[in-house]
């Protein structure tokens, strides 16, 4: 019993349901964002992105496949705009935070591992580096 409350309580599982319960969350502010902004800016422009009545008969058995295109094109528009509004943003921003710090460790030509800037040796290969 033990063994099983270290595993609950370990901070890897309490991240990753942490995780869970703020993107669940998240998923439901950019539905919301999407049906409320992004849906209707689509209507303007080419009516309303609902196939759900496409369908055939083979034998017949329906095929409803409009749902599914319906589906596919909702999951591209959401994907869309979690990539320009949230991803494309912050990348930006973090590759600006990045870009303050100074760097402290450089590549060995070698061997490829990270070294220390002021290392006048490998510490991996022991290959002589030229000093930066």
């Amino acid at each position: 019993m033990s063994g099983f409350k270290k595993f609950l309580f370990r901070g890897n599982l309490v991240e990753l349901a942490v995780a869970v319960v703020v993107g669940a969350a998240f998923s439901g502010l950019v539905t919301a964002f999407v049906n409320s902004f992004i849906g209707p800016l689509i209507a303007l422009v080419g009516g309303q992105p609902d196939f759900s009545r496409l369908a055939f008969s083979i034998n017949g058995t329906r095929f409803p496949y409009g749902v599914f295109v319906t589906a596919a094109i909702s999951f591209l528009i959401i994907a869309s705009v979690v990539y320009f509004i949230v991803v494309l943003p912050l990348t930006k921003l973090m590759a600006r935070m990045t870009r303050a710090e100074e760097a402290v460790e450089r590549e060995c030509p070698e061997c490829l591992s990270e070294v220390p800037i002021k290392a006048a040796r490998c510490k991996f290969c022991t290959s002589e580096l030229v000093p930066v």
